[in-house]
């Protein structure tokens, strides 16, 4: 997994994506999804320090399903808040 960290005014911003998913684009309808390597791009990581990340992030932007999976099964992400977008996965977070 690719794991990025920005400090914000709100706390801390973490988008985490699978490795095969970085510069695609999957489309659901009119709905497309572009993961950048200026947003998502970042360091490798495993999945202990991507859940480190997650459980100090404000919000969590997540993109494939190796780190959708991980975020369901970690109770960050409830199942029937993920979007489904061609053969990926795609799920958010906002802690308040």
């Amino acid at each position: 997994m690719i794991l990025r960290e920005r400090e914000t005014e709100e706390g801390l911003l973490v988008a985490v994506c699978d490795d095969d998913v970085l510069g695609e684009t999957f489309e659901d309808g009119a709905v497309s999804l572009t993961v950048t390597e200026e947003f998502y791009g970042g360091e490798q990581a495993d999945a202990a320090e991507v859940v480190d990340s997650l459980s100090r992030a404000a919000v969590a932007n997540l993109v494939g399903t190796e780190t959708v999976a991980l975020a369901i099964e970690e109770g960050f992400v409830d199942e029937e808040n993920v979007l489904e977008f061609e053969a990926t996965r795609h799920a958010q977070f906002l802690r308040m």
